[in-house]
């Protein structure tokens, strides 16, 4: 048995501001990706999924059924049978592992399904990021829902504010294109809810709630507007506005040994770094205007493009 792909995500813009209603962009990441699977004999980490997934059958069956209801004991005869998750999608990494298995539990299982092929209306984009944000909070603590939305839709999503989504076009790549956005590997595994909890004791001071407001959200802002119009001139001024500002204002999320390599980036402005998810490891998103110098200048580290332009 083999299950339909789930693919990972990146939200390009929009990482912590999008809980205080900034603009958020995100898009589908083919590269990695996720299947629910059943084998005769399952290897290790197969089983680490299923037992996570007993975990996950136990939590899906209080959540109340007027937001959403799944066929319970199909899910259980499967999960008792071995089925797991079987993912190239790396956890902890910002791009969407808990996403990707949320979508998949219910493209599979939820009754009266929402599905790809209707027209998606706002109520029910917002709907099933309601439900995707209930069923993957047993994973983080608290989610958006936007991460699953985002694999089981498999098309770039625009937040406008928390009860304001649409599916969006962004512009098409261009494989010979110098600018780019990429994936740095920082080597260390990302906790997401310790990052969260900082973010969420930062915000009972003054003032940074208003440099949120004033700088970071008015960055994201910019960024998503150029970025969806194609002003790329514009775009790679305000992406290095933004990355001074996390610099400054969210070090505790950007692991210690990156701190000078992302302020080298402003100073030479070879490329710029922002959080790629909540940070505190995982992948570092980031910009160039040119990607070849950007790769001599990053050479010591593992690079992914994601996106030409």
């Amino acid at each position: 048995m083999k299950g339909p792909l789930f693919y990972s995500k990146i939200l390009l813009f929009g990482e912590y501001g999008i809980i205080k209603d900034s603009k958020g962009l995100s898009i589908p990441y083919n590269f990695y990706k996720g299947a629910l699977k059943t084998d005769e004999n399952p290897s290790k980490s197969a089983i680490e999924s299923n037992e996570s997934l007993k975990r996950f059958v136990s939590y899906l069956e209080n959540i109340k059924p007027e937001l959403v209801s799944f066929d319970i004991a199909l899910l259980k005869q499967h999960v008792e049978a071995g089925m797991y998750f079987d993912s190239s999608i790396p956890q902890g990494y910002g791009v969407g592992s808990s996403g990707a298995l949320v979508a998949a539990i219910y493209d599979k299982y939820a009754q009266d399904k929402i599905t790809v092929l209707e027209n998606l209306t706002r109520e029910k984009l917002l709907k099933l990021k309601a439900i995707f944000s209930e069923m993957e909070s047993f994973f983080h603590g608290k989610s958006s829902g936007l991460d699953p939305l985002n694999s089981y839709l498999s098309i770039p999503i625009l937040i406008k504010s928390k009860d304001n989504i649409e599916a969006t076009g962004i512009p098409s790549q261009k494989s010979e294109g110098k600018s780019a956005v990429f994936l740095l590997d920082s080597g260390i595994i990302g906790e997401t809810a310790p990052m969260v909890s900082i973010f969420m004791e930062n915000m009972k001071q003054e003032g940074f709630r208003s440099m949120l407001k004033d700088q970071f959200i008015k960055h994201t802002d910019a960024c998503i507007d150029d970025f969806l119009n194609g002003n790329i001139k514009s775009l790679f001024k305000n992406t290095k506005r933004l990355s001074k500002v996390v610099l400054n204002h969210f070090k505790p999320m950007i692991p210690q040994q990156f701190h000078e390599l992302w302020k080298k980036g402003i100073e030479t402005n070879e490329y710029y770094l922002k959080l790629c998810g909540s940070g505190g490891g995982g992948y570092i998103l980031g910009f160039t205007e040119d990607i070849e110098r950007a790769k001599q200048s990053l050479s010591d580290y593992k690079l992914e493009v994601v996106y030409n332009f």
